[in-house]
């Protein structure tokens, strides 16, 4: 989590942290320090020095502070994909827009690792990372109907592109947090949006692919009543020649 930053003004003093990042950071070391489950709210604000009312002002709930990155990341997700023009292919934007949540995860890879392991160990951490994962997908697939809307299937299409690129983000990112955080998680994600791309995106639909050889026919008139044995020696002979 991130720490108190320094001041820039004249007497030199230290800034106080914001609050929501003061009472993450002190949820998050308690749940690392006794488990998640045996953590209470009270514990979190006492280890803060605030009350409880300061929590509930800016999480809902105990697993809203393990988390306290993914609303913002949402909030810049959306103006992404609002600010994008109409001339670039929908599915470089949506990958793009993905993109934000792994540098989020990068940014802090000693924080990623460890929330991600907290996550593997409590069932209800992880159904809320799915309803989180399941939120930016919607967000993804809603710029792409809007896209597509003139499309045939256009609103089948978002929905499995924005999938599409959900899945191929996780499995990166995933593989890279199970490592430690060791690696380029940029590249790894980039190489599996390249899938996504090839697949879905407009060079893929111009691409027509490597050319088939066309065969060729080979026409033969033979007289009626000519045995078989002549006929198959005529065209093995036509084959021959071209």
């Amino acid at each position: 989590m991130s720490e108190a930053r320094e001041g820039s003004g004249s007497n030199g003093a230290a800034k106080k942290a914001p609050m929501r990042e003061v009472l993450a950071e002190a949820a998050f070391q308690l749940f690392l320090e006794r488990g998640f489950e045996r953590t209470t709210v009270d514990d979190i604000v006492a280890r803060a020095g605030v009350g409880r009312r300061s929590f509930f002002r800016y999480f809902p709930s105990k697993e809203d502070a393990v988390f306290p990155d993914h609303e913002s990341v949402l909030a810049d997700m959306t103006a992404f994909l609002e600010a994008a023009g109409d001339e670039r292919d929908p599915v470089d934007v949506v990958c793009d827009a993905a993109g934000l949540v792994l540098r989020m995860y990068a940014a802090n890879p000693e924080f990623s690792v460890q929330r991600y392991r907290l996550t593997r160990e409590v069932p209800g951490l992880r159904t809320y990372e799915l309803s989180v994962v399941r939120r930016y997908e919607r967000t993804l697939a809603e710029y792409l109907r809007r896209r597509w809307a003139a499309v045939p299937d256009g609103g089948l299409r978002a929905e499995v592109v924005a999938a599409s690129v959900v899945a191929a983000h996780n499995n990166a990112l995933r593989t890279w947090l199970r490592s430690g955080g060791e690696g380029d998680a940029e590249a790894a994600v980039e190489r599996a949006f390249g899938l996504v791309r090839r697949v879905w995106g407009e060079s893929a639909e111009r691409d027509p692919g490597p050319a088939v050889a066309q065969e060729e026919v080979v026409v033969m008139v033979a007289p009626k009543g000519a045995p078989m044995w002549r006929v198959i020696q005529q065209v093995e002979s036509a084959l021959r020649d071209d």
